[in-house]
């Protein structure tokens, strides 16, 4: 499977230096609150290198920010969102693509995005929890949503909905590629629940390609 050129990827350097500046860090400071060095820091924002998911726990942890923040993106809202096909907010981690379908510009409380993921794609190891109400539907092929402990397998048609506080998390168990549309509502005004899904896949992809150079 091959993801559209255009995709655009979670840019964390940036964020982290929009974080530091927004809240009138200097890099020395930020540096002496995170216990990592100033070099370090420069490096991360100017995409030079690329953090590790400790890294940036110490990180979120100095900004005083949860880690989720680093994978947000903040549009302008709008009480009306038409989101065209070839505008859509697209994020690719491992063997997956997570694509926003007008919520994150959305004045209310209703996110949607759209899943593919590719045989073996996931959300990773870690469950996340928030706050609202989750819906999803599987628009082809076969997705794993683990809740609470309990897995449901989706077929083509079939759909899921549970409350979001509680533990979950989705993966391909299929042979071929999987489409699943997710819709999650009701959520507090300060949460951004589709960060979280966007935050776990990635953080997974950052942990094995951290394991993968230890080898």
């Amino acid at each position: 499977m091959s993801f559209d050129n255009d995709a655009i990827s979670v840019d964390v350097g940036q964020r982290l230096r929009e974080l530091r500046e927004a809240r009138r860090i200097s890099m020395r400071e930020l540096a002496r609150r995170s216990g990592l060095s100033a070099n370090a820091l420069s490096m991360i924002e100017r995409n030079l290198t690329s953090p590790s998911v400790s890294t940036l726990n110490k990180l979120a942890s100095a900004l005083e920010i949860p880690i989720t923040t680093f994978f947000r993106q903040e549009p302008e809202k709008s009480q009306i969102v038409v989101k065209r096909a070839a505008e859509r907010n697209r994020v690719p981690f491992m063997r997956g693509l997570w694509e926003g379908l007008g919520g994150e510009s959305f004045v209310g409380k209703v996110e949607a995005f759209m899943l593919t993921l590719e045989n073996g794609g996931s959300s990773g190891p870690h469950g996340m929890l928030h706050t609202g109400h989750e819906f999803v539907f599987c628009l082809r092929g076969t997705l794993e949503y683990e809740v609470a402990g309990e897995i449901h397998t989706l077929e083509t048609g079939d759909s899921l909905m549970f409350a979001s506080q509680l533990i979950h998390r989705w993966r391909n168990p299929g042979k071929t590629v999987c489409n699943a549309i997710i819709v999650i509502t009701g959520f507090e005004e300060s949460d951004h629940p589709s960060e979280y899904h966007i935050a776990s896949a990635k953080i997974r992809e950052l942990e094995d390609t951290e394991s993968t150079e230890e080898e």
